[in-house]
């Protein structure tokens, strides 16, 4: 019993010994923690750091260099973000106005194909025949759809000019300045505000600008110009089968005019547009300008000497009306191509065969509807000189216009015609022969 008492005794004792060891290191420990604390308030190694001056100066001049250098690297940061800002602004700019584009575009086409739908429908789609004489076939053929991308500065110009998207348009250079002047005396005598001169030169232009006349010119145009301000009168008229598309395009009905011409009543007046194509014709009676059955005898045939053929004598080149129609585009493009290839031809003589000529092995014929003009209100030279200056009834008539087409002394004419329907001098056509000298 008494050997365990004494070794509980001996362990207390130790355990007593090592807690007075441990809290007097933790003691010591505070102290020297506090001493330390009121010695190097700014750290143990803060002296250190002060003590060695240049080390700090690096360090100092190190981060003035970093400072320095980030805000330089910053200022041309910043002025390569404006830079970069500007070009995709400049860039976004470009996208907006392409995205405009396609979609006026598509929805052009989308309306296109809208009225090519609804043509087919009224073309292709079978239809029982009504009674005996009540079967009409289509007629007029539906306009184009307006695409003011074509051209927007002449889009602009016509919006300004034309009265219900129609107008007269006439090409002219310095070679017929004086024929210009009577043609648009008798313009604005007739009060025809919907007008314009396309001018080929700046003597044209100059003309324009001093006598209050609409006028446009075109954008420059090696293939072209080089004929319009040159060329005479008929290099000058196969021009507009070119130069006339665009109007079409844009959804304006135009009527084509040369300058050998007076006008006396409004022509907008008279036309029906009922037709692809309206033309005055170059017939002298009803017969050639409305056609007729002409019999050709060939003898040698015997029993079928007598062969049956149908004429009408041509169209004039220099005054016709378009409406705004994929066929009456394609009359221009179908002239325009033949004209810029040999062998040189007559406009008007290719106007005429692209316009009549059927299709045939080898050949697919233009499918445009036609309407001759009255030869009397549309009158051309020889009907005025050989006929109507004779007859004392058809003088009392007023023609909407005269074409001075058969006759080469076209100015003293035009002046004698404007003498004639305008200031009543009744005798003013007298001095002319019927032809020419």
């Amino acid at each position: 019993m008494a050997g365990p008492v004494g070794g509980r005794r001996v362990t207390n004792a130790s355990q007593s010994m090592r807690g007075s060891r441990i809290a007097f290191a933790i003691l010591i420990g505070i102290l020297l923690g506090c001493i330390f604390a009121v010695l190097y308030p700014h750290g143990l190694f803060s002296d250190y750091s002060n003590s060695v001056p240049h080390l700090n100066s690096r360090r100092l001049s190190k981060s003035s260099l970093q400072i320095g250098s980030t805000s330089c690297e910053s200022t041309e940061r910043v002025n390569m973000m404006k830079a970069e800002l500007s070009d995709l602004s400049s860039s976004n700019d470009n996208l907006k106005k392409q995205v405009r584009d396609l979609t006026e575009k598509l929805q052009a086409a989308e309306q296109k194909n809208g009225q090519a739908e609804q043509q087919v429908v009224m073309v292709g789609e079978p239809q029982k025949a009504g009674p005996f004489g009540t079967v009409k076939g289509i007629r007029t053929n539906p306009t184009v759809v307006p695409d003011d991308t074509v051209n927007p500065r002449l889009a602009k110009i016509l919006e300004k000019i034309a009265v219900k998207k129609e107008l007269i348009v006439a090409l002219a250079n310095s070679n017929v300045k004086a024929m210009l002047e009577v043609w648009v005396a008798s313009i604005k005598k007739a009060g025809i505000p919907n007008y314009l001169v396309v001018a080929l030169d700046d003597g044209i232009v100059d003309f324009c600008k001093e006598n209050d006349v609409s006028f446009y010119t075109r954008d420059p145009d090696e293939g072209i110009d080089s004929v319009a301000k040159t060329g005479g009168n008929h290099a000058v008229s196969g021009l507009k089968f070119r130069i006339l598309r665009e109007f079409l395009q844009l959804g304006y009905g135009v009527l084509l005019s040369d300058v050998d011409i007076v006008y006396i009543q409004n022509p907008f007046d008279h036309i029906y547009r009922d037709s692809d194509v309206e033309s005055m014709s170059d017939g002298h009676d009803n017969m050639t300008a409305y056609g007729y059955n002409d019999v050709f005898d060939e003898p040698a045939m015997g029993w079928a000497r007598y062969a049956h053929t149908m004429r009408i004598w041509v169209y004039n080149s220099g005054f016709f009306y378009l409406r705004p129609t994929l066929p009456a585009i394609e009359l221009l493009d179908r002239v325009a191509a033949r004209l810029s290839r040999p062998p040189p031809a007559w406009d008007q003589a290719v106007f005429n065969e692209e316009l009549f000529f059927p299709s045939h092995p080898g050949y697919i014929g233009l499918h445009a509807s036609k309407r001759t003009m009255d030869r009397y209100l549309f009158m051309n030279s020889k009907v005025l000189f050989k006929e109507v200056r004779k007859d004392a009834n058809l003088k009392k008539l007023k023609p909407v216009i005269v074409h001075v087409n058969y006759h080469p002394d076209k100015l003293p004419r035009m002046k004698a015609v404007v003498e004639f329907y305008f200031n009543g001098k009744q005798d003013a056509l007298q001095p002319f022969p019927d032809g020419s000298d």
